[in-house]
């Protein structure tokens, strides 16, 4: 049982703390630079007060991850309280008002009433440099669609047939416009030489792209205003999106290898649509205690909205990780082609009158338990010849 309890309010420049008592009385209260001098000296003040101490921070990430790295350092037992259960809390506490030393006051307090609060541990190596790769491939996924979406509004301003013709999703297409984008100079170059261009540049269908561009600018021959500025300005964007598919390339190859270094890589692929770029936005799967944590950290286990007479409103719960719902979400969705388990409890809870995509997030459920379950006993999947239920 601590002794006192330090709670932190995490800033990207300054931190604030306040250590309580057991009777909940301020000890300390402070503001501190995110400096490691300056962060040293409060560890040292609040361990000056006792050695049994438990702290408390309101993120586990990004400027936290200095007092983190810190505090894991000092043997110091550290719980970790969201954001939003902290401002849900402080409503509680006299006063209307928000300051970072009442934040402090209510991470440290809550972290002395609480017991059901996650305790941080050393991170994992790869498992943070997996979270630090898997994080800039969304970036650049998010910038992918912004840009292709910005090519579907430019292309109707000047050549509205062209951008009906093109599938903007697909490399070829995107190719074709860096160097393409007005029907006259479409027609005077023809089928042919289009062809060419578009097969030395290694386009797949390079001749079937060319006619289909082709026939779209035989549709149109008229020169609208500001065309020979929104042709550049598409070619220009079409660049951009294929110097980040190469960034992106880059980093699948860069997460492929690293996660081959995990220590749970060989159990997490061996489950039927479990890849490296799945497998590794999941991070450190082992740190949940239970299955149940595991699938409530990914959004899978829905929780009670029951008042009055109304009971049984089941909804996704507000907090949740939802880059590893996803991961679950599709890996489901991959086993359905080859897994024979998963397409009988698939097929199981479509029969109870589950819709396609609540089927598949059940299914997705079952998967985090056999997820969890592997990884506590180090034991890959295996296919038994009357296994219909565990995946």
């Amino acid at each position: 049982m601590p002794q006192i309890w330090a709670g932190v309010d995490i800033g990207k420049e300054h931190h604030h703390y306040v250590v309580l008592d057991e009777r909940g009385d301020r000890l300390l209260s402070r503001r501190v630079l995110n400096d490691e001098s300056a962060l040293l000296e409060l560890i040292s003040d609040v361990l000056a007060l006792s050695e049994d101490t438990l702290w408390a921070v309101d993120i586990n990430h990004g400027g936290a991850a200095l007092l983190i790295g810190l505090l894991l350092s000092h043997d110091q037992p550290m719980v970790y309280m969201t954001g939003l259960a902290v401002h849900e809390a402080s409503t509680a506490y006299r006063g209307q008002g928000k300051t970072d030393e009442k934040d402090a006051f209510v991470i440290a307090d809550q972290a002395r009433m609480r017991q059901d609060l996650g305790f941080l541990r050393p991170g994992d190596e790869i498992a943070v440099d997996l979270r630090t790769l898997t994080a800039r491939r969304l970036d650049l996924v998010n910038d992918r669609t912004r840009q292709t979406n910005r090519l579907r509004a430019q292309l109707p301003e000047f050549f509205p047939a062209l951008e009906r013709a093109l599938n903007l999703s697909k490399k070829g297409p995107v190719v074709l416009l860096t160097g393409y984008q007005v029907p006259a100079s479409i027609r005077r170059s023809g089928t042919k030489r289009i062809g060419i261009w578009l097969k030395n540049r290694r386009v797949k269908n390079a001749a079937r792209l060319a006619e289909t561009i082709v026939e779209a600018a035989k549709s149109q021959h008229t020169a609208l205003p500001g065309e020979t500025l929104a042709a550049a300005m598409v070619a220009r964007i079409a660049k951009g999106v294929l110097a980040i598919d190469e960034e992106i390339t880059e980093l699948d190859t860069l997460i492929e290898a690293r996660f081959h270094e995990h220590r749970h890589a060989a159990v997490i692929r061996s489950l039927p649509g479990m890849g490296a770029l799945l497998g590794a936005t999941g991070g450190d799967m082992d740190a949940f205690g239970t299955a149940d944590r595991l699938a409530s950290f990914a959004g899978l286990s829905p929780v009670p909205r029951d008042s009055g007479r109304v009971s049984g409103n089941m909804r996704r719960p507000r907090r949740y990780h939802r880059g590893l719902l996803r991961a679950f979400y599709l890996s489901a969705m991959a086993s359905l082609r080859t897994c024979t388990a998963s397409q009988t409890y698939y097929g199981r809870k479509r029969n109870e009158g589950k819709g396609h995509k609540q089927a598949l997030l059940a299914l997705a459920r079952r998967r985090a338990n056999v997820l969890w379950a592997m990884i506590r006993d180090g034991a890959c999947y295996e296919v038994l010849p009357t296994d219909t239920t565990a995946a």
